[in-house]
């Protein structure tokens, strides 16, 4: 590891202490485990992040089929999506300390079995109203096993070649859970007896097996360290309220009566505004508070944050930076996804399993890259991954932007499709290693819900935008050619979808570029994140985070 990563994350004064009281705890704590119980343990948390993109995917691409079993309305249908990463998106944060402060195994647990349940609930659901809000309480399970399994990931294994190998490939899970969605969405809505009802019990079936795997090769919850085990629950309410009303004012603003102009999303918008400025002062009130008197933590009115703010400082302002870059390019990544599938499905008119088919590559690719990235990670360093990254993203959408719909699916199509998953695995995989190290062993879950949280933000913030832009080209084109698009935009000409189409992905390109050169500026100096070492397997809360001078980045040294 080069010296410069190992000064950038240097904590200082009391952090230094309370890492260094951490690593005396996981001392105490060695782990043996088999080869293949560590594999298990990779292959779980990965299988938790597949099934909860491909949540979103296979529910996308059975949309049509949801409409006219259960008589939605179109205005409405968005909603069956928009619930579960509403309810996933918002309380990550929430679902992460919990998981730090009380047992990341524990966590992943309830949330599996939520996520059992509530897939159950929605495959026999009878109306859009139930299935909507079910699918928000289905996301509540997302919100607990991804925190939860980056934890784990990070507390199973020390910083090594293993812990590369295992962030590479759960990264990996985020494309792979697209494209493995709109395979199973696909097939199991066009082929199966039950149709887009299959697509929740197959969620249901994979969440039990995955509860099973995890429950069996998962290492017990070791204690925190940290004195005061309570939870920040005005911080709590203050961040969840607010990313719950910014995400929805996001999803419902261009659909709303007047648009953006509509009274309840403006009043929405500033009250959601005003409670995340509100969460952040609290957040730094409480921080200040605890590192000059450690002891008032125990007042019920001044608990140990839920999210410190020095977290974005960490590593020189680093760390702000990594989560931008995964803001933007998820911000990216997630509206070519939806466009994509838009322009197969309603320009090329392609059924649901013709539209799955091309994005077989996906999957494919996906699971090569993870041994790509898992081989080079401890090679090259952070703005490598960061920039080329970030510039397939947009070279993926750029393709798209520039697709000639007459031509062969292998001369736009495929290649953007293998692109989008070598950009999404590059800046994911090096952002959470990053992320790993950086943040001190009782902050795993947190620092892992904080990029997860970026990331869903993006996600509605991309499609915020990119949908802002189709519909006002769509109306533009459309008027040059004397045509008034209707309410549902059924009457669009086909060549004013196109061009609609086709800037939703410049608007995604624009995104990508932006986090590229956020990489470029900032990320410069940061040198390799991953591990080539190959050391004795003990608890990693051997971080570089708590390593205040060691020239041996494996090994910390407490300075005397």
């Amino acid at each position: 590891m080069s010296k410069e990563l190992l000064d950038l994350a240097t904590p200082s004064g009391k952090e230094l202490g309370l890492s260094l009281s951490n690593l005396e705890t996981a001392k105490s704590h060695v782990v043996q485990r088999s080869r293949l119980r560590s594999v298990f343990i990779v292959a779980t948390c990965t299988a938790a992040m597949v099934v909860n993109i491909s949540n979103s995917t296979s529910v996308s691409i059975s949309l049509p089929t949801i409409e006219k079993g259960l008589a939605i309305q179109q205005e409405q249908l968005q909603w069956l999506v928009s619930a579960y990463s509403l309810s996933s998106g918002c309380l990550l944060l929430f679902f992460g300390r919990l998981a730090d402060l009380y047992g990341r195994k524990k966590a992943f647990m309830l949330g599996t079995l939520c996520q059992i349940a509530f897939s159950l609930g929605c495959g026999f659901a009878q109306d859009g109203l139930t299935l909507a809000i079910l699918r928000g309480f289905q996301g509540i399970g997302g919100a607990a096993t991804i925190p939860s399994a980056l934890g784990i990931l990070a507390h199973a294994f020390p910083p090594s070649k293993a812990r590369s190998i295992a962030f590479a490939t759960f990264a990996a899970g985020a494309p792979v859970g697209g494209a493995f969605g709109m395979i199973i969405g696909g097939v199991l809505t066009q082929l199966s007896a039950s149709h887009w009802r299959s697509v929740f019990y197959m969620a249901a079936a994979t969440s039990a097996l995955i509860g099973v795997s995890g429950f069996i090769s998962f290492d017990a919850d070791v204690p925190s360290s940290e004195l005061v085990k309570r939870v920040d629950w005005i911080g709590a309410s203050l961040v969840t309220i607010g990313l719950v009303l910014i995400v929805f004012v996001l999803g419902q603003g261009e659909i709303a009566s007047d648009g953006w102009k509509t009274p309840y999303i403006i009043v929405l918008l500033i009250i959601g505004v005003i409670m995340i400025g509100l969460f952040l002062v609290w957040e730094s009130r409480l921080e200040r508070i605890i590192d000059e008197d450690p002891s008032r933590a125990v007042s019920m009115w001044t608990p140990p944050p839920l999210m410190k703010l020095s977290l974005w400082t960490r590593a020189k302002g680093r760390m702000a930076v990594i989560l931008a870059i995964a803001f933007l390019n998820w911000s990216a990544f997630i509206s070519w996804s939806f466009w994509v599938q838009l322009y197969y499905q309603n320009y090329l008119l392609l059924t649901p399993v013709e539209t799955m088919i091309r994005f077989i590559p996906m999957f494919i690719v996906g699971c090569l890259c993870n041994f790509f990235v898992a081989m080079v990670v401890s090679r090259l360093p952070l703005v490598i991954f960061a920039v080329s990254g970030t510039l397939l993203t947009a070279a993926a959408a750029i393709l798209f932007a520039l697709i000639d719909p007459s031509v062969t699916y292998w001369a736009f199509g495929f290649p953007s499709t293998v692109l989008i998953v070598f950009g999404a695995d590059f800046v994911y995989s090096s952002g959470t290693i990053f992320i790993a190290k950086t943040s001190l062993p009782h902050e795993h879950s947190v620092a892992g819900a904080l990029f997860q949280t970026m990331t869903q933000i993006g996600t509605a913030f991309g499609l915020t935008i990119s949908t802002i832009v189709f519909n006002t080209v769509v109306n533009k084109e459309s008027a040059k050619l004397g045509v008034t698009v209707n309410s549902s935009g059924t009457n669009a000409p086909m060549s004013a979808q196109l061009t609609g189409y086709q800037d939703a992905q410049w608007t995604a390109a624009a995104f990508a570029f932006m986090a590229a050169l956020l990489a470029a500026l900032f990320l410069r100096s940061v040198g390799i994140v991953g591990h080539n070492r190959v050391i004795r397997h003990v608890d990693s809360d051997q971080t570089m985070a708590v390593q205040p001078g060691s020239s041996d980045a494996e090994i910390p040294t407490k300075s005397t």
